[in-house]
């Protein structure tokens, strides 16, 4: 099922059948900034563990992306002092932040010591965080670098993964591109991967 939403002039029935599918446990596909991904509720285990099914990835070994609608429930689930909390709030664009996680999230990251961590910054994304109430497990889709469309056209998006997830959500076109990785459980923060945030040098000295 393709369903399309406009953050704009949103069709809240449409929404809350989005909704009402994570609840249930479905994995999706949705919009983000970097690109169409697969999501479901994080805190439905057993669809996180369907996501990794589709990844082929250990979530034991390999580490998760957690999208959040705003910095207030990253707190909720992830361990933060002062600096990092301050360093997320001042870097609001596309990042990605590895942080320790909390006993909040479900039995499956128990043994991780971390998580990657993301604000959403597309709007029909956000939309769909804040009705859930509950973060995302976010991951990208599978696509050769050759065919990037298939991460950005909904279209192309549905074609090729439609049958694998419950529904797609068109929240039209989007650019793609790589997220700026950084690792905020060392002192200085660690760039894993440079992406579309920008990072200025100075910011990784590290607090004396």
């Amino acid at each position: 099922m393709l369903v399309k939403l406009y953050a704009d002039a949103p069709n809240y029935k449409e929404v809350s059948s989005v909704v009402q599918a994570l609840r249930d446990g479905a994995v999706i596909i949705y919009p983000t900034v970097t690109g169409y991904a697969y999501c479901c509720d994080a805190l439905q285990p057993r669809a996180v563990e369907a996501i990794c099914a589709l990844k082929d990835i250990d979530p034991r070994k390999k580490s998760l992306s957690i999208m959040f609608a705003g910095l207030s429930e990253v707190s909720e689930y992830c361990k933060m002092n002062d600096r990092v909390f301050k360093f997320i709030k001042e870097h609001s664009g596309n990042y990605t932040f590895i942080l320790p996680p909390a006993g909040s999230l479900p039995k499956l990251f128990k043994h991780r010591k971390e998580v990657g961590v993301r604000l959403a910054l597309h709007p029909v994304g956000r939309l769909l965080l804040e009705e859930l109430g509950n973060p995302l497990i976010t991951s990208s889709l599978p696509i050769d670098e050759e065919e990037p469309e298939y991460a950005t056209d909904p279209e192309l998006v549905y074609e090729r993964f439609g049958r694998q997830v419950a529904l797609v959500v068109d929240g039209g076109m989007v650019h793609g591109g790589a997220s700026t990785i950084v690792d905020c459980t060392v002192e200085p923060f660690e760039i894993l991967r440079l992406g579309g945030g920008r990072i200025d040098a100075e910011e990784f000295i590290p607090e004396v």
